[in-house]
């Protein structure tokens, strides 16, 4: 699923992807956003030569999350060439997930 690693900065991470970033935006203490880790595996498996997805813990990186304006968990925001192109609040199933993202893949 997602591989944890170490970056020096956020923009970096995004700007160097060879491929568009799925930034999961959660906290551990949140219901939803367990629910969302199965689902994101699933994505993963049908996705993973298209897309990376990154979680980001919104209690350790509080600074990305109000950059980004993160007000509801889970909330996903899918960027492209470091830029957001999508933002999804909530759960969805992992087939609606793939048919919101797979415009932006191409």
């Amino acid at each position: 699923m997602a591989t944890k690693q170490q970056f020096q900065s956020f923009s970096d991470l995004l700007t160097e992807s060879d491929r568009p970033v799925l930034v999961d935006f959660y906290a551990n203490w949140c219901g939803p956003c367990k629910m969302m880790a199965g689902v994101l595996e699933q994505v993963n498996e049908q996705l993973k030569q298209q897309l990376k997805i990154v979680k980001i813990d919104t209690e350790r990186y509080p600074d990305l999350a109000k950059q980004h304006r993160i007000h509801a968990l889970p909330t996903l925001v899918l960027f492209k060439a470091g830029q957001p192109v999508d933002r999804i609040e909530g759960v969805l199933p992992a087939d609606q997930l793939v048919q919101r993202l797979q415009p932006h893949l191409v």
